[in-house]
């Protein structure tokens, strides 16, 4: 049975999730999303209500693809979201900053937005986000953004949208099938906009 993992969005800067270069992926926080989620389930991520956007859909994405941080770095298709914070404000959001040094086997973390100020590597980042050694990555999504303020529907009477930090999973198969049914109704594909901490 496909599973819907919603969450609350609460920094929608490009980083996680990162829509950019065709692919919408999830490489850093949400540990536990990342540890569960499978091919073939929806991720949702909705609108914080610190900016006035609970209950709007930021990003939806089925899971196309699930690969290891080692696999991520290595393959050449995600080359593009390798962080480089001196070009574009789009490669300076890349999440592709994990991978394990080969003479230790410990995670280098690229200077990237949950680096230091200085660069070097921050210890509490790199402990939550390596709680799950896996990114999901879709190819298949609809990215709103900054511009949404589409408010997501309830489905079968039941609301998708968590309230609190965590995310939820438990919904019934009505409910998925109408949430999937939903998002593919939407005249919307792909990045349709700017990430709100752009705007």
């Amino acid at each position: 049975m496909l599973k819907l993992h919603s969450y609350i969005v609460k920094i929608d800067d490009g980083f996680a999730p990162n829509p950019f270069y065709g692919f919408c992926t999830l490489a850093t926080c949400k540990p536990n999303v990342r540890s569960v989620a499978q091919i073939g389930d929806w991720v949702l991520g909705t609108g914080a209500s610190g900016n006035k956007r609970s209950g709007t859909l930021v990003y939806a994405m089925r899971v196309t693809e699930k690969m290891t941080y080692d696999a991520y770095w290595q393959d050449p298709r995600f080359e593009e979201k390798r962080p480089n914070l001196y070009q574009s404000i789009r490669r300076s959001r890349g999440d592709n900053i994990y991978h394990r040094n080969p003479e230790n086997g410990g995670w280098i973390q690229e200077d990237s937005c949950h680096s230091n100020n200085d660069g070097s590597p921050d210890p509490r980042h790199i402990r939550r986000d390596t709680k799950s050694d896996k990114v999901l990555i879709s190819d298949d999504f609809v990215y709103l953004g900054g511009g949404s303020k589409l408010l997501i529907p309830d489905f079968d009477g039941i609301s998708v949208c968590h309230t609190r930090m965590g995310h939820i999973n438990r919904f019934p198969d009505v409910v998925v099938r109408g949430f999937i049914a939903w998002v593919r109704s939407l005249d919307k594909l792909g990045y349709c906009d700017d990430p709100l901490e752009w705007g």
